[in-house]
């Protein structure tokens, strides 16, 4: 029943555009792990009012099905600022129909009055209780997408079999129910609650028990400037800042406010590189900044800058960031809790494509290290079972800037990630040292980590499917590369296929997933390289590591051999001339 989407098809229709037709509705949008994500438009493979309401209904079947008491704890949906004029659709508009849908069904919805940070939705789930939580939104995606992410009643996004279970659902329930179009009927529902208010006041207090440093916070004299990259963290961040007594970080202007067209960036994703940061450099260097903190527009993950002593600015990797972070967490953790045994109940986590600096800091410190697969979705169910076991989960994070490090959010939270970054720079310059500094001295004394990743753009599935099948066919039917160029492999984990060539069974421990690619190789130089598929964007992604034993501090005799090494995966695996790959361009 929206007028623009319904044009869009009829005219069409009436063209005879069967070409654009088959676009529009060949096939219907998968709902996955992380629920969904397209372009907004008309038709079932776009993200439009009628396939939201599909997709709710679906899900609100399935819960149905797993909680009795679904109509007594209800559920929570937040949206960020997306809107696109020509499909009618906006995340706001969406949020409000998947709330009609669950008020229609006798379901209490705590719906987000305004736009609002991704992670305050997982947060609220655990906070009130509740069954399942939607954050409406496509993070830092292009401004034509939208997505709808779900999380269950642990506060953790779902991981399998819910996305079967929901998916099977939604195929069950595609027409409309009646007044399914109606969402002004909530407005006067006594089952529409809006807790923005309250969990405002609670994420504030509670993201405090990781403010360690207040009277350092007071007196400090370093300067941060923070972008919102015309997403929803500017205000949030700001209140973050007023939760640690910081001063307020200079906002950069222009991109402050909220705006759907993400206009002074070519990509609104901070991990994209310096030209995000073009804005943030020009504001620092006229206010007298030395550290930039950038989220991306749903404020779930973080990006940092710093000014090097040379004039130039240094952009963190997500790994090296992680390795500040950990330090940093456990160092107050360890100063705030003197019994020796206590540490072996604390836990940090980080996914296997992300760099093994935690696991290196867990075996000198002896805490527990765990890598999990891909994504917060398995790092939040790991922390959940960890912490119902008594255990203290004090970090995660992923190499795509994304950090837990504060266990009342159960996914990566860049708003929490922003303040704890301040207070550790603020507390690092009392002892004359910057977060470079600090970088090397983490790396002196567990051993360097060097990491390189990029990725390849390849909108043909089959050209994917092929090269990771000549992979798995290497030299001869289920053989894989024994080199790649001079670098001898040593050993193969395919998680696609469950193989894994170091286990005695040669079954790979980490869960498998045949809709994915993903191989790891291991190196008789040490390294290691993960190529995999994304899960969202059209991207062939690669992650490379060397790590170097505590004492061997010959860096760049390391980033170079670490170079040559991903240069002959690129050539020899990738082989992106061959499948015609385009690669990833600042």
């Amino acid at each position: 029943q929206n007028p623009k989407t319904s044009t869009i098809v009829k005219q069409l229709v009436a063209e005879g555009n069967a070409g654009e037709l088959q676009k529009y509705f060949g096939s219907r949008m998968e709902f996955g792990t992380a629920g969904l994500r397209a372009a907004m438009g008309a038709g079932i493979s776009h993200m439009n009012d009628l396939t939201i309401i599909q997709t709710t209904q679906g899900f609100c079947r399935y819960l149905e099905k797993n909680f009795s008491d679904l109509k007594k704890r209800g559920v929570v949906i937040g949206f960020d600022a997306r809107a696109h004029l020509s499909s009618g659709s906006s995340s706001k508009r969406f949020a409000r129909l998947a709330a009609n849908t669950f008020i229609s069904q006798g379901v209490p919805v705590y719906l987000f009055s305004d736009i609002t940070p991704t992670p305050f939705v997982p947060y609220t789930v655990t906070h009130l209780k509740l069954c399942a939580g939607i954050m409406v939104t496509a993070s830092h995606n292009p401004k034509q997408d939208n997505g709808y992410k779900v999380y269950w009643e642990n506060g953790a996004q779902i991981i399998s079999p819910h996305d079967k279970g929901i998916s099977q659902a939604i195929e069950e329930n595609q027409e409309p129910w009646p007044k399914a179009w109606d969402d002004k009927l909530i407005d006067s529902s006594l089952l529409l609650h809006d807790p923005y208010a309250t969990v405002n006041k609670e994420y504030f207090k509670d993201i405090q028990k990781q403010c360690f440093h207040r009277n350092i916070n007071k007196e400090t004299n370093l300067k941060f400037v923070h972008t919102s990259v015309h997403g929803v963290g500017h205000k949030f961040v700001q209140l973050a800042f007023k939760a640690f007594d910081l001063s307020p970080p200079f906002a950069v202007p222009e991109q402050k406010d909220p705006d759907p067209e993400f206009p002074t960036v070519k990509y609104p994703n901070p991990e994209e590189g310096k030209g995000v940061l073009t804005l943030s450099f020009a504001l620092a260097e006229k206010d007298g900044a030395k550290i930039i903190l950038a989220n991306d527009p749903d404020a779930d993950r973080l990006a940092v800058a710093e000014k090097q002593e040379s004039g130039e600015w240094k952009v963190f990797s997500g790994n090296e960031l992680g390795a500040l972070l950990g330090w940093w967490i456990f160092t107050c953790w360890k100063s705030h809790n003197r019994d020796t045994c206590a540490i072996k109940d604390v836990y940090m986590l980080s996914s296997t494509v992300s760099s093994k600096i935690l696991r290196a800091i867990a075996l000198k410190e002896g805490f527990h290290f765990e890598e999990t697969l891909t994504g917060f979705k398995w790092m939040g169910n790991r922390a959940k079972q960890l912490m119902d076991q008594g255990k203290a989960v004090l970090f995660a994070f992923e190499e795509a800037i994304g950090y837990m490090c504060c266990p009342a959010v159960l996914d990566k939270d860049g708003v929490s990630a922003a303040v704890i970054t301040a207070e550790m720079a603020s507390f690092l310059a009392t002892r004359n040292l910057s977060l470079s500094q600090q970088l090397k001295a983490v790396y002196d004394e567990y051993g360097f980590h060097i990491t390189k990743a990029s990725y390849f753009i390849c909108h043909d599935p089959t050209v994917i499917q092929q090269l990771f099948d000549n992979l798995r066919n290497f030299d001869g039917k289920n053989t894989y590369p024994k080199s790649c160029g001079r670098f001898k492999v040593s050993g193969i984990r395919d998680l696609t296929t469950g193989y894994d060539s170091s286990q005695p069974d040669q079954k790979a421990i980490l869960p498998t997933s045949k809709s994915s690619q993903m191989i790891t190789f291991t190196f008789a130089n040490g390294g290691v390289a993960t190529m995999r598929t994304s899960g969202t964007e059209p991207k062939i992604k690669y992650y490379s590591e060397l790590c170097a034993p505590p004492g061997n501090s010959d860096v760049e005799q390391l980033k170079k051999e670490l170079d040559e090494l991903v240069n002959a995966l690129e050539k020899h695996f990738f082989q992106p001339e061959k499948n015609n790959l385009q690669r990833k361009t600042e």
